[in-house]
């Protein structure tokens, strides 16, 4: 995203480069969609920075719609992805149709959350990756630390994908940690097509913390074959319909 005005561009630069430890030049993956990059410090996702994902309402233990959400995202950029589980349930099928394609991910499963917190923050480490996925429960402050800070030595995105046993855990995803952004995603009932059939995936995707931002909140599509979200425009009555599945969510 460019700025209009030059010392506002200039400030920035400045800001961004003194809150990386090791003074590489942020870059950011664009959405592509004006309303959401134009709420996210440098206009998308940071690179060298780690984010967090859980899904909200039904979707608090499945993960399925925040997954998908995820694998849109990192499809986006460019290289090879490191995906860190210790619930080999991800179906490949649905991720492939984000856009992420199988030839670009390595898969490291296993069974202690903290080896794949280990896993996770040696991929990030490792430099030759353009984005580290970590299918986590527990997210402590000193971990999130770590997990950023090795972001920031080599610039590869990191992302949390927050997965709980059991709904009740995930008053949790409200603790501190030293995510860049922090988002929930909910489904929400999908369009009506005037033919038999299931409409695009309609998602309802909050962004409940973001550093040097505003939270914000978006009605958005599923990713399409290339990652791609598209905000969606709410039907009439909609608003109502919407308020009560956020309720469900939080």
């Amino acid at each position: 995203m460019s700025y209009a005005n030059p010392v506002i561009s200039e400030l920035r630069d400045r800001i961004a480069s003194l809150g990386c430890s090791y003074g590489k030049r942020a870059t950011y993956l664009p959405f592509g969609v004006s309303e959401i990059d134009a709420v996210l410090p440098g206009g998308g996702m940071g690179y060298g920075c780690l984010h967090e994902v859980a899904g909200g309402g039904g979707g608090t233990v499945d993960g399925a719609a925040a997954a998908l959400f995820v694998a849109g995202i990192v499809a986006r950029s460019h290289g090879k992805v490191l995906w860190c589980m210790t619930r080999p349930d991800l179906f490949f099928p649905a991720v492939a149709q984000a856009g992420l394609h199988p030839d670009r991910v390595v898969f490291c499963e296993s069974d202690r959350e903290e080896e794949a917190l280990s896993a996770m923050e040696e991929g990030l480490s490792f430099g030759g990756l353009a984005a580290v996925v970590g299918e986590l429960v527990r997210l402590p402050m000193n971990a999130s630390r770590r997990l950023q800070l090795a972001a920031e030595k080599t610039g590869a995105m990191g992302i949390v994908l927050r997965r709980w046993r059991r709904q009740n855990e995930a008053s949790d995803y409200g603790q501190p940690t030293a995510s860049t952004t922090r988002w929930r995603i909910s489904t929400l009932p999908s369009e009506r097509l005037p033919v038999a059939g299931v409409g695009r995936a309609r998602w309802l995707a909050e962004l409940m913390r973001v550093k040097a931002g505003a939270c914000a909140e978006f009605e958005i599509g599923a990713p399409d074959a290339k990652g791609r979200v598209c905000l969606l425009p709410t039907a009439p009555g909609r608003a109502d319909q919407t308020a009560r599945w956020r309720n469900l969510a939080g």
